[in-house]
């Protein structure tokens, strides 16, 4: 399971080398790499990595039905955001949480919730609950640290 995780992981990062980079933060969905009871979320990520966050987000929401998995819910609550759904959102999120509470990527989606929301207490819990989980650093922490000072400069104008 791991080897077709991490195959699927391959698939999306050669995928999303070839679009162009049009915003600051990539929008690319991680998930946790750990997990072994996640069905397979292949078309899922392709459709992320396309842009297509509706398709990801109705092909989702039918795993979503059949299965209570921090991967999938995760997942859910990202393509919710990215649609600007933030509420149901959060909702899926803290399902994430609360079958895999260390789960990187719910955290780092979580804080970028906040963020985009304006919450910035919130997002500097999950970055420092991203610290505690990754004291050597790891993409989640970076990834929304970098969410957090882009944010503080748009605010400040600094």
């Amino acid at each position: 399971m791991k080897r077709h995780v991490l195959a699927g992981t391959i698939a999306l990062i050669a995928a999303t080398a070839a679009l162009p980079a049009i915003q600051a933060v990539p929008a690319f969905a991680i998930d946790n790499i750990e997990s072994t009871n996640a069905p397979d979320l292949t078309s899922v990520r392709a459709k992320i990595a396309a842009g297509d966050y509706q398709g990801a987000r109705d092909e989702l929401r039918g795993l979503a039905e059949d299965t209570q998995q921090a991967d999938v819910y995760n997942l859910l609550g990202f393509t919710l955001r990215k649609t600007g759904d933030y509420r149901t959102s959060l909702t899926y999120y803290t399902k994430a949480l609360e079958l895999e509470p260390d789960h990187k990527a719910a955290r780092e989606y979580l804080g970028e919730l906040y963020v985009e929301t304006g919450d910035m207490a919130k997002a500097n819990d999950q970055l420092a609950r991203l610290t505690t989980l990754c004291p050597n650093g790891c993409e989640e922490r970076d990834d929304l640290a970098k969410a957090i000072a882009q944010k503080t400069v748009r605010q400040t104008g600094n």
